[in-house]
């Protein structure tokens, strides 16, 4: 079986971890939890860190302070190929995205290098919104896809499978957004490398406990990132993007 990592990361997600664990462990055997923890004020470490005592499949790292999600992702990936995981995943702590897709997904990674959990690849799927997040959400896939000239319709989604390939195949240090940023710069550096990607329906439901983290800084960076990629894809010398394929 494929060895297969999903890294959680985590900021006063005490409501939620201990579940989500549960239940994403139940999807397969093969896969493999690790919880990155940004030193929580309401102890989600503190909640893990037993866990792991009892299961080898559930692994936790520790980081001083809230250093934000990108940097989060970067380290858990980071962890999960130098331990020689065969595919890696990015979720949320709050089953915003749904566990039941992993095996699918899961499936999809033996032909693609990126598989992402779309909200919007058939029509519109989200549960629980109020409108004016939702046409934010909305507006900002269709700019980043427009601006981009990435043929994927949820870029800021923020539930992904990758192959061990992606993710040797970029500059995992060059990546340098948060948020919606980190979201949209990660699949333009998979795309623009050639390797195969595709989009998977999935129905996101708005968290029941905890508190959202995006912030207007978060939102205005990702704004200007997607200008910076319309330039670098203009100028930039690396390979030819392949088509994307679609379920």
């Amino acid at each position: 079986m494929a060895r297969t990592l999903i890294c959680i990361p985590t900021f006063n997600e005490k409501e939620n971890i201990a579940r989500i664990i549960e239940v994403v462990l139940a999807q397969s055997p093969e896969i493999e939890i690790l919880v990155i923890d940004d030193n929580s004020p309401d102890g989600t470490g503190d909640i893990v860190e037993p866990i792991t005592g009892g299961n080898p499949r559930v692994h936790l790292m520790r980081r001083p302070g809230k250093l934000g999600l990108g940097t989060a992702y970067i380290a858990g990936f980071k962890w999960g190929l130098e331990h020689g995981y065969d595919y890696l995943f990015e979720m949320d702590a709050d089953f915003s995205h749904p566990p039941e897709k992993l095996p699918e997904m899961l499936r999809l990674l033996r032909d693609y290098d990126l598989v992402i959990g779309s909200r919007y690849c058939d029509g519109i799927s989200i549960v629980r919104w109020p409108m004016k997040r939702l046409l934010l959400s909305y507006g900002a896939s269709i700019y980043a896809r427009l601006g981009t000239g990435c043929p994927v319709r949820d870029l800021t989604a923020g539930f992904k499978g990758y192959s061990r390939r992606a993710l040797e195949a970029i500059d995992l240090n060059a990546l340098k957004q948060q948020g919606y940023g980190f979201q949209i710069e990660i699949v333009f550096a998979i795309w623009r490398k050639g390797l195969r990607l595709t989009e998977t329906p999935i129905v996101f439901t708005e968290r029941q406990a905890g508190v959202s983290k995006m912030s207007k800084k978060i939102i205005w960076s990702a704004f200007w990132l997607v200008i910076k990629l319309r330039f670098r894809r203009w100028f930039a010398t690396d390979r030819r993007p392949p088509r994307s394929g679609r379920k």
